[in-house]
C-alpha cells in the first residue's frame, strides 16, 4: 500500500512539474515572440486582449502605467521615436507565473518621444525585465536599465567623462603628442578659430587633418613656444566642455610674447570630440604677428 502511495506520488510530481514547464515553454515562446514583432516590426496592435491582460501594469514612476491603451501608447513612443530598430531578447526564463528577459534595444532618435524632439542620435542599451503572466497573458511589466545613460546618447544629460576626454587632450597637447589629440577628434570633427585670427582662414576645419595641417602645424611654423596655462573645465549640458585658459607664446619672426586669455567650447559625442569654438583676444594676436 505504501509502496502505491509513494508511486502514485512520484507520478502525480511528474506530471505537475511536466504541466508546469509546458505551461511556462508557452509564456516564453508567446512572450518573445508578440515582442519581436511589437518593438522590431511596429506592431502595436499586438498589445490587445490576446496577449494582454484587460489591466496589464507597467510598473513604474511616478505613477504605474494601467490597462491596454495605455500600456499601448506608453510603447508606440519607442515605435515613433525611433527608426532603425532592433529589439533582442539575449536569455528568458521563467518560474511559476513569472518571467525574467534579458535584452538589448538599438535605434536611432528620429522621432518624438515622450515629447523629445528628434536628436538624430542613436541609443544603444540593455536591461532587464520582470514579467507576470495570467492565464497565458502578460499582466505585468517592470523594466530595469540605465536612463541616465540613454539621456546621455541622447545628449540630453552630459557624458561625466567628457572633462576627462578635453583634459587628456590639453595634457597631450602640452605634452606635444599631436598625434594623441588627433586621435580624441570624431572623423567629422568641426573646427574653428576665433573670427579674425590669422588662422581662422580655413574655418571651418572638418576632420582631424584638416585641424593637423590648418592650425597644430602653423603654430608650430609661427611660434617659437606655444604654451597653454591656467587652464580650468566646466562641464557644461549638451555633451560640452567649456574652457578657459591663457595663450603664453613667443612668435619667431618678431620675437614679440603674447599673454591672452581665450575660452574654448568643446563639443563631444559617443566619447569623441566633434566640434571646437575658439574665442580670443584676436587684436593681441594680431599685434603680435606685426
Amino acid at each position: 500500500m505504501k509502496t502505491s502511495i509513494v508511486i502514485f506520488s512520484i507520478a502525480f510530481l511528474s506530471i505537475t512539474t511536466f504541466a508546469q514547464k509546458n505551461s511556462i515553454d508557452k509564456d516564453i515562446k508567446m512572450y518573445t515572440q508578440v515582442w519581436d514583432d511589437i518593438v522590431n516590426k511596429g506592431k502595436t496592435d499586438l498589445i490587445n486582449e490576446t496577449h494582454f491582460d484587460t489591466n496589464i501594469i507597467m510598473v513604474t514612476s511616478p505613477e504605474n502605467i494601467v490597462g491596454i491603451d495605455a500600456f499601448k501608447a506608453y510603447y508606440q513612443n519607442f515605435i515613433t521615436g525611433f527608426s532603425d530598430r532592433t529589439f533582442t531578447v539575449k536569455n528568458i526564463f521563467g518560474q511559476g507565473n513569472q518571467l525574467v528577459k534579458h535584452w538589448h534595444f538599438t535605434g536611432k532618435h528620429t522621432g518624438d518621444f515622450f515629447g523629445i524632439p528628434a536628436t538624430g542620435n542613436t541609443v544603444n542599451i540593455e536591461g532587464v525585465t520582470i514579467a507576470k503572466m495570467k492565464n497565458g497573458k502578460i499582466a505585468q511589466e517592470q523594466d530595469f536599465l540605465d536612463n541616465t545613460l540613454m539621456m546621455q546618447q541622447l545628449g540630453l544629460v552630459s557624458n561625466p567623462e567628457n572633462v576627462g576626454i578635453i583634459d587628456s587632450a590639453y595634457n597631450n597637447f602640452s605634452k606635444g603628442d599631436v598625434p594623441a589629440v588627433l586621435g580624441l577628434m570624431d572623423t567629422n570633427i568641426i573646427w574653428y578659430e576665433a573670427e579674425s585670427n590669422s588662422l581662422a582662414d580655413g574655418n571651418p576645419y572638418k576632420g582631424p587633418d584638416a585641424v593637423l595641417n590648418g592650425v597644430f602645424l602653423r603654430l608650430g611654423d609661427k611660434y617659437e613656444y606655444f604654451k597653454l596655462k591656467d587652464i580650468e573645465l566646466h562641464d557644461m549640458s549638451n555633451n560640452q566642455v567649456l574652457a578657459t585658459l591663457r595663450y603664453d607664446a613667443k612668435m619667431k619672426t618678431t620675437g614679440e610674447t603674447i599673454d591672452v586669455q581665450v575660452a574654448h567650447l568643446w563639443t563631444l559625442k559617443n566619447g569623441k570630440i566633434i566640434g571646437f569654438q575658439q574665442y580670443a583676444d584676436t587684436k593681441k594676436l594680431a599685434d603680435s604677428e606685426n
